[in-house]
């Protein structure tokens, strides 16, 4: 049954030359192996996400996946450090400062991939 299935996220690029600098550069994931024109990165506790081309990346509006750390602020600063662009966005119940929202149980910070894919981290607070 799917509920004792790994799932595995995926992140659609149209250029992935151009998507494994980002994510490798920028973002610091390590490519394990190459697989169907795209790659698979290993994440941290054995998890691991498939980049892959297709002409529909970035077309989502919503997020695509997160990283589930210890301290958001750091990995934020770390990253924003190496170029990564953080969004900011003030909506009805929903207002970042510094590029961090904090709401439901945790902080959250949200950037765009070359490929326009919005991902986050993200780090449970207590209530």
């Amino acid at each position: 049954m799917l509920k004792h299935a790994s799932i595995i996220p995926y992140i659609p690029v149209q250029d992935v030359a151009r998507a494994r600098k980002f994510y490798e550069e920028k973002v610091g994931l390590k490519p394990k192996e190459l697989y169907a024109g795209g790659v698979v990165y290993e994440c941290g506790n054995g998890s691991w996400v498939f980049m892959y081309p297709t002409p529909n990346a970035g077309t989502s509006k919503a997020s695509t996946a997160f990283w589930s750390v210890d301290d958001v602020a750091a990995e934020v600063a770390e990253l924003k450090a190496r170029g990564v662009v953080f969004e900011e966005y003030d909506f009805p119940g929903l207002k970042t400062e510094n590029s961090l929202a904090t709401g439901g149980g945790a902080k959250t910070a949200w950037f765009k991939d070359t490929e326009g894919n919005i991902l986050a981290i993200s780090q449970r607070i207590a209530p």
